[in-house]
């Protein structure tokens, strides 16, 4: 069977896990998404506009939840009233061993590509790189990373729905442009690419 059509058949929300963030995601959680445009939106407001700064921000807003909440416990001895409702707060290790695997596996990643480029001298693998920083360097000249982040929110609340409602016409489209990009990529490949040498620390270890 063709692929797209193996792929109409996930729905947006499985994509997206079929949890809690897929819900919000997509709108149905309205409380949730409408809590986490409006907290975004303030955020990029006092950081962006209002000249906050992040640091001091946070810190004040520590200050006084622990303010609170010490007021709250003592209140609490002396009226006789239940405690903050604070759980026992605790990190587990299997989530320490979770988060220290998907860092190993970008770290490996990242030293791998720095092995091509600075040891194999692996040329395709540094215009690669290359182009990609450019383009993020001149995204960042646009905005600011507050903005960047913000913006990052508005899309992940907007494209899921959009893409969820018109799923089958966008399917269409991005095919349609998919072999486009691919047959543009393959005269590229075969006209500059391939004239490229893949890495001169391979042809130094087959000549030995």
């Amino acid at each position: 069977m063709d692929d797209s059509h193996t792929i109409r058949r996930i729905s947006v929300h499985q994509f997206l896990g079929a949890g809690s963030v897929a819900d919000v995601l997509l709108w149905r959680k309205w409380s949730g998404s409408l809590l986490l445009l409006f907290s975004t939106t303030s955020l990029w407001f006092l950081f962006e506009r209002a000249g906050y700064n992040p640091l001091s921000f946070v810190s004040s807003v520590l200050l006084l939840l622990v303010i609170i909440l010490f007021f709250w416990a003592k209140s609490a001895s002396l009226l006789n009233r239940p405690l903050p409702p604070i759980p026992d707060m605790e990190v587990s290790e299997k989530s320490i061993e979770q988060a220290t695997a998907v860092i190993r596996i970008w770290i490996n990643r990242g030293l791998s590509i720095a092995h091509e480029i600075a040891v194999c001298g692996n040329l395709r693998v540094l215009i690669q790189v290359a182009a990609l920083l450019w383009l993020v360097s001149c995204v960042g000249s646009l905005c600011s990373f507050v903005t960047f982040v913000y913006m990052g929110f508005l899309l992940a609340l907007s494209v899921p729905v959009l893409y969820e409602k018109y799923q089958n016409r966008i399917d269409d489209k991005l095919c349609v442009a998919c072999r486009v990009i691919e047959g543009g990529y393959r005269k590229f490949d075969h006209i500059v690419l391939s004239k490229i040498p893949v890495s001169l620390y391979k042809k130094k270890k087959k000549s030995q």
